[in-house]
């Protein structure tokens, strides 16, 4: 027993080693200590790390530079009060936090499956904007009330919502000029879900994009 346990040891750290190894030996990082994180998604590890050719470039998708406003408006930093804006890191440590363990984070891709079928940030589950607003097509409340129980842990007791375990909610869709996570940040805090508890990546998967950063499709 105890020499399988030691060659398992042995395994383990060559591994890690190995692993230590390769990071290192990464040009482009994330910053000069973080080459990459390795997260969960749908159940499988992913790794996320930047690009590695130094001539990649944008995808077509997010190169143009002029949409159409309405629907294409540019976002504000600050989408609704309480409700904090972050950028590349602080998503890559909400999705680390994660992937450690850390059942109180949910990392929400709002934009609508076709986009979605594109690429996604690894880590974050699919939630459109369409399922959370009641204007649009497919909403029903009695869904909203299962998503909001089931995914975040929001009770309903008497018709009045507790929020006093309600989990922290990422939330990101296309860019900086994409509406889809505004909306559902919107649609969360006109619920009463509590804005400490809502972080939007106003950069998106332009941003994510433009970085180098690693995607995975459904």
């Amino acid at each position: 027993m105890f020499y399988k346990s030691s060659i398992l040891s042995a395994c383990f750290l060559a591994l890690t080693l190995s692993q230590t190894a390769m990071a290192e030996e990464l040009k482009v990082k994330i910053t000069p200590k973080l080459s990459q994180i390795s997260v969960q998604h749908n159940g499988e590890p992913v790794t996320i790390q930047l690009n590695q050719d130094q001539s990649n470039t944008i995808d077509k998708d997010y190169a143009l530079t002029s949409r159409a406003c309405p629907p294409f408006c540019i976002q504000p930093i600050k989408i609704a009060p309480g409700v904090t804006t972050i950028g590349e890191r602080e998503m890559l440590d909400f999705l680390q936090r994660k992937s450690d363990g850390d059942s109180s984070i949910v990392v929400i891709d709002s934009r609508t499956p076709d986009w979605v079928a594109k690429g996604t940030i690894p880590g974050s589950i699919n939630l459109p904007w369409t399922k959370l607003h009641p204007e649009a097509s497919g909403y029903t409340a009695f869904e909203v009330e299962g998503i909001l129980n089931s995914r975040f842990d929001v009770k309903k007791e008497a018709g009045i919502w507790d929020f006093s375990e309600a989990k922290t909610l990422v939330l990101f869709c296309n860019g900086p000029w994409c509406a889809q996570s505004p909306t559902n940040i919107k649609a969360l805090v006109n619920l009463g879900y509590p804005a400490h508890k809502l972080f939007w990546y106003r950069g998106g998967m332009q941003a994510w994009q433009s970085m180098g950063l690693t995607t995975v499709k459904p």
